[in-house]
């Protein structure tokens, strides 16, 4: 049961098991839920995988008998986006409950983080590298040699050592570059680009930068700036700096007020996309338009099989009406 395939996943809260366990199922639907209930998480669940491990029944039986647990409450299947970028793929699980739970219970735990990871493949674990032990010391055996002669004890007088030469100059540090200009210093070197008549020079850029800024502290941008700046402009404009400065100081745009700031995202792996499929064809959708696990083609259908279902009463009736009919053909 190792191989991939609906594996399961058990959900939280299950009752312990007990002999009374599915006593309300048929002995068909009750024999296949002992059979999955007793399997570990992780293990193959699809139709062909547990006809192999029931010799009792073949697939269709147990595709009609999954169906029929799924609507009792006991199982769900989902399929889980695995992967990043061009690399996803699907992985497919199902969820089993030994306790019996309704639509609203399913679709409140299938929404939750839990269940999504909980439906994610498990990573294998890094295999633990293990330093390699150090090599053992190779012992040498000790070795006879002559004993060396003593050295030439050392003259009274040291000879007198040569003087160093001086140490060469430290080059000159480098010059730092000029810092960049700002934003709103440069909204105001190309005022004169955006209109002739708002041409101005570096000596009144660095004067009127102080206001800009102030303007692009309150929230504004640079287009905004530019373009309150240059709309309805005069036919000439005598003194451009005094023009913009007196422009700057009236027009300045409103204090907003700050808004909180918006919750870091979470450094962790985000929770991956948990989608449920019908129990049956296998059709993807949303919880909400799947109760019972079952599409709407997929539960009426169960819902007329289960509804045609004959009265004994009437299978002896018309068994007899056959054999009438049998009988008057009979006689000549």
């Amino acid at each position: 049961m190792a191989k991939p395939g609906y594996g399961k996943r058990s959900t939280p809260g299950q009752q312990p098991r007990s002999r009374d366990d599915f006593a309300l199922l048929p002995t068909r639907e009750r024999y296949v839920a002992g059979f999955v209930d007793h399997l570990p998480d992780g293990a193959a669940m699809s139709i062909k995988q547990l006809a192999k491990q029931l010799p009792l029944y073949g697939q269709q039986a147990i595709s009609t008998a999954l169906n029929a647990l799924s609507v009792a409450g006991h199982l769900r299947r989902v399929r889980c986006a695995v992967g990043a970028g061009d690399e996803t793929r699907w992985a497919f699980r199902t969820f089993w409950s030994r306790t019996a739970r309704d639509n609203e219970w399913w679709n409140t735990y299938l929404a939750t983080e839990t269940a999504a990871r909980t439906a994610a493949p498990a990573e294998p674990p890094a295999a633990s590298v293990r330093p390699a032990p150090a090599p053992a010391p190779v012992a040498v055996p000790q070795q006879r040699t002559a004993p060396e002669a003593a050295p030439d004890p050392a003259p009274a007088t040291a000879p007198t050592a040569p003087t160093a030469p001086a140490a060469p100059a430290a080059p000159a540090a480098p010059t730092a570059p000029p810092a960049a200009p700002s934003p709103a210093y440069l909204a105001l070197a190309e005022l004169g680009r955006k209109d002739i008549r708002l041409a101005l020079s570096a000596d009144d850029c660095a004067a009127l930068e102080a206001l800009a800024t102030e303007w692009l502290d309150r929230g504004v941008s640079i287009d905004y700036l530019t373009s309150a700046l240059t709309a309805g402009l005069p036919a000439q404009v005598d003194c451009p700096p005094r023009f913009v400065r007196r422009r700057l100081t009236d027009k300045i745009p409103p204090q907003l007020p700050t808004t909180a700031p918006s919750p870091a995202p979470s450094t962790g792996t985000p929770a991956p996309r948990l989608l449920m499929e019908c129990t049956d064809c296998g059709r993807p959708g949303r919880p909400e338009a799947l109760p019972d696990g079952l599409c709407r083609p997929c539960r009426a259908a169960h819902s007329g099989s289960d509804q045609a279902t004959p009265d004994p009463t009437e299978v002896a009736a018309v068994k007899a009406r056959m054999a009438n009919l049998r009988d008057l053909l009979k006689t000549p």
